[in-house]
């Protein structure tokens, strides 16, 4: 039996799933969240997995069945839709000290018509 690889320093759900990484399945609580949440705020302290989970979000609400094959959500979830996803990294804007500094960061991260 091959011995699964643990993922240090990977924080995308789709490379720990395809790179057959060790992953503790807590794709139930995601449905939950999901399901019955309005507003979630996500605060804890570094290297605590907020990362991991807004992948593991958005993989879902991307409709990407596949990576979810074999862990809790399969039981849970019936209708695999599709929705956009804008995911936006505030991390890039740190340090911003204006509020037009950081409409400035915000306008960089959102996709445009080209």
């Amino acid at each position: 039996m091959a011995r699964k690889k643990y993922p240090v320093g990977i924080q995308t759900f789709s490379e720990i799933i395809k790179g057959e990484y060790v992953y503790i399945d807590k794709t139930d609580l995601v449905w939950e969240l999901a399901h019955y949440s309005k507003i979630i705020f996500l605060s804890r302290p570094r290297r605590f997995g907020k990362s991991l989970l807004t992948s593991t979000l958005e993989s879902y609400f991307k409709g990407e069945r596949e990576l979810f094959e074999g862990l809790k959500i399969m039981d849970l979830e019936k209708e695999w839709e599709s929705y956009p996803v804008i995911r936006l990294d505030l991390s890039t804007a740190k340090g911003q000290d204006s509020a037009e500094g950081l409409r400035e960061s915000l306008m960089w991260m959102l996709p445009t018509a080209r």
